[in-house]
This record gives structure tokens, C-alpha cells and sequence, in this order.
């Protein structure tokens, strides 16, 4: 979705207010909103769930929300306060340097991906740098049209000797292969990178992890997959690409697709790898519809992944931590788990405990530490956390290595409608199970070695 429609910059301004009540006023005053809603019942509102759960993104960046009975799929307003804010005493606030409030219609489905999408975008360091360091109002709005897209595309690959050599060989391995599709992973330049025009007869689709060079780069590729990674290893990103893209519809179960990539932020390829894709998951995907449960949505599997991703290399709080993810058919999977713990989500509206809502991220690092499993209803609603999972058909083999956490991810993925994801605690190793097939999707070690 393109999100650079909904912003404008009358609505791009520099708050004169000091207190976050105060700055949330001046820009509600900026927007056009319908008949009939009152503005102070509705700061009340935006500040009674400020004090519930803050909004404060880190890195300068807060995200106010709120839904509406209104007209209008969405309307942002955007507050410059370079001097910070001050909120009930919270020390983060002093740091706040943005403030983008979204106001969203009730009727929106497409809400929670939005705040995602915005979330992604507002982890980027090179785009929050960008945003929260505009000296002035003018460059403010300059620097927002380049990173929600309406700004020109300047970024292009490092044209140098050997870059031409591999494209060109690319080129034609894709033709020699047989390929139908060229993978071009982007984050291979500090920059950004367009080259799609060198593979004409070929679905090109870009792989990178930066949200807003995907916005910028969707008018180049056919497609773009967004997939988180840590690792400096060659094409570590392929199998989580290949997995999104098979889940959207992007690449097909019978295809055969080319790779070229290199070292992430180093501008130069040196790697290329033709895949064929059928080969590549027939132990765990039999046949293309069977790739999700029939109630799982593919972002909310991409959701989980980015979570577990950055769970397998980041820990928590310095120390490596294991846990597991089963998304799918709820109502299969409850009669094979049992509370170790009070669930922590139970009476919670599921907008707020969705999985896609980028505020619940720490919510699930913190609970990552309890002993049992998160279950996660396809929607990305999450049902419960520290389940203790005892489903019947546990393997009797697993690959050495593998303990009873990824024994219960198989057998769960057996007895129900599912998908388990699991996090190694040893090895930071994460891998998914389908039907009781395993796919490793980040190999051994290679978080922990970053």
C-alpha cells in the first residue's frame, strides 16, 4: 500500500508545545476530520491509551493510533519537536524528536499491516536519522516524501567492472537454467539497487529488509519480499525469501529462480545460485496449497519470522534465549496444550494483542523468557503464552541437536492445522515445522556469530 497519498504536508508542522497532550492537540487541530467527532473526547482518548501502553518507538519516533468512525481510510499528521516532550515524568519522552499520529477508519482492514509497515520503516537508522535530524520544517517535509516514496529515486547499483561481469553472467545462467524469475538482493548496497532493467525476459523481484527502499524499488521489480536478517553470510536471506514469496504468490512451487547477492552494505556482488524451488521445500511443502494453513495470513507468518529472527540473534536482555511460535487453526491446537502460567494476553481486545500490531513486539521478547509456547491465531491474534504443548505423534527422530522444544513443534504440527516455529537457545538456530517436516531457515550458529 502506498501510504505517501494519506500524507500532506499542511500536515507536516513544528509543535510548539513541550508537553505530549499538548503537541497531540496542535496536530488533531491540523486535521480534517467528520462531522460529528469531537476533538477532545478524541485527545482524551489518544492519551488515556498513551498512559495504558506508550506509543514511543525508540530512536526519537513516537506513533500515536487511534480508530475512527470516519469517512476516510486514514489521515497522518506529522509534529517536529526537536526539543522533546514531557510525559508524566517518563524520561524516553525527553527524547522524542518525531511525533507521526495515524488516524485510521474502523472500517480499515488493512490498519494493523500499516502500523507494521510504518513500524519497518521506523527501524531503518539511515531513514530515522533522516527524519529526526531535519533541521527545519521544509527539509522535514522533504525527507518524509523520500521515505514513504514520493521522492525521486536516486539510488542505483555501484557500476564498476565486476558488478557488470556478474550481472552479465547472470544473465545468462537465468537463460541457460531455464529460470523464470532473477532474485536480487538489495541489501547488498548501502544505497540501494536497480537492475531490473538488465533482466528483461525475467520476473525480477527484490529481497531486502528496508521498508522504505521497498517502496522506492517497486516501481523497478516486478515484486519485493521484506526479510529481516542479521547475518553477514552470503544469501542468508534466500529460504525466508523463497518461503514469503511462495506464501504471496510471488514464486510458484514448480519454478526454477537465479540469486545474485553479496556481503549486505559491501556494494559488490559475488554470489550466484540457481534454485530450484520444488527441490528446495518438496520435505516440507508438498504441493503449493499447502504452504499456510487455510486461516493463516502470509504477513502474519512474515510477522513471526521477524520476531524470531530477532529473537535468535539479539536474545533478551544479553542473554540467548529459545522459544516457539505455533500460528494456525486455534481451536485444533488448544486440546493438545495446557497453561503453565496465567495466560498474560486472556481478556485483551485482539486488535491490541495482535501480533502485527508493532507494539506488541516487546511484549512477546518479554515473554519469550516463560517456559511453554506462544500460539497465534491465523489473523495474528495471540491466544497464549507458556502453553506446554503434549500432542500425541511426537517424531521418534530429529537431526542430532534438536530437543524437546522442537519435538513438541513437530508434533504439534502434526496433530493440528498449523505452523511451529521454533528459536534454539544453544544455537540460535530457527527453524519451522509443517506436517512434522522440518526447514531450517537460519543454519546453526550464524546468529551468534554477529
Amino acid at each position: 500500500m502506498r501510504l505517501d497519498r494519506y500524507i500532506s504536508k499542511t500536515r507536516i508542522i513544528d509543535v510548539v508545545s513541550r508537553d505530549f497532550e499538548g503537541a497531540l492537540k496542535e496536530l488533531l487541530e491540523v486535521c480534517k476530520i467528520d462531522a460529528g467527532l469531537d476533538r477532545k473526547k478524541l485527545l482524551a482518548d489518544l492519551i488515556s491509551r498513551e498512559k495504558t501502553m506508550t506509543t514511543y518507538l525508540g530512536s526519537g519516533i513516537a506513533l500515536p493510533h487511534i480508530r475512527l468512525p470516519m469517512k476516510r481510510n486514514y489521515i497522518f499528521a506529522i509534529g517536529r519537536c526537536p526539543d522533546g516532550m514531557e510525559f508524566e515524568g517518563h524520561e524516553e519522552y525527553r527524547d522524542l524528536r518525531l511525533i507521526f499520529l495515524l488516524l485510521a477508519s474502523e472500517g480499515e482492514n488493512s490498519y494493523l499491516n500499516v502500523l507494521a509497515s510504518l513500524a519497518r520503516t521506523f527501524q531503518e537508522p539511515t531513514t530515522v536519522e533522516m527524519l529526526t535530524d531535519s533541521p527545519d520544517i521544509d527539509t522535514l517535509r522533504k525527507s518524509v516524501s523520500v521515505a514513504f516514496g514520493k521522492g525521486p529515486d536516486k539510488k542505483r547499483t555501484k557500476d564498476n567492472k565486476f558488478n557488470r561481469l556478474i550481472l552479465r553472467e547472470a544473465q545468462k545462467v537465468a537463460s541457460g537454467a531455464k529460470c523464470s524469475s532473477v532474485l536480487i538482493f538489495g541489501d547488498t548496497f548501502a544505497g540501494g539497487v536497480d537492475v531490473a532493467d538488465q533482466f528483461d525476459n525475467f520476473k525480477t523481484i527484490l529481497v531486502t529488509q528496508s521498508g522504505s527502499e521497498a517502496s522506492l524499488d517497486k516501481k523497478s521489480f516486478n515484486a519485493v519480499i521484506p526479510v529481516r536478517s542479521f547475518s553477514s553470510n552470503r544469501l542468508s536471506q534466500l529460504r525466508s525469501a523463497m518461503l514469503i514469496g511462495l506464501t504471496r504468490g510471488i514464486l510458484k512451487h514448480n519454478e526454477r529462480i537465479c540469486c545474485v547477492g553479496g556481503i549486505p552494505q559491501t556494494n559488490q556482488f559475488d554470489t550466484l545460485v540457481v534454485v530450484d524451488v520444488e527441490r528446495e521445500f518438496q520435505s516440507v511443502f508438498t504441493r503449493q496449497a499447502d504452504m499456510l494453513p487455510a486461516t493463516v495470513k502470509p504477513e502474519v507468518l512474515e510477522r513471526v519470522l521477524a520476531i524470531a529472527t530477532e529473537l535468535s540473534v539479539e536474545g533478551r536482555e544479553g542473554r540467548p534465549v529459545g522459544c516457539l511460535f505455533v500460528l494456525g487453526d486455534v481451536a485444533q491446537v488448544k486440546p493438545h496444550i495446557k497453561q503453565l502460567v496465567l495466560n498474560p494476553f486472556y481478556g485483551y481486545d485482539e486488535e491490541e494483542r495482535n501480533i502485527l500490531n508493532p507494539f506488541m513486539d516487546e511484549t512477546v521478547k518479554e515473554y519469550s523468557s516463560l517456559d511453554g509456547a506462544f500460539t497465534i491465531k491465523g489473523d495474528g491474534a495471540l491466544e497464549s503464552a507458556g502453553s506446554l504443548i503434549h500432542a500425541p505423534n511426537y517424531p521418534s527422530q530429529l537431526p542430532s541437536g534438536l530437543g524437546s522444544r522442537h519435538a513438541a513443534g513437530a508434533a504439534i504440527s502434526i496433530a493440528a492445522d498449523c505452523i511451529a516455529i521454533v528459536v534454539s537457545e544453544s544455537t540460535g538456530q530457527v527453524t519451522l515445522f509443517r506436517r512434522g517436516q522440518l526447514l531450517p531457515l537460519i543454519e546453526r550458529g550464524v546468529g551468534r556469530e554477529v
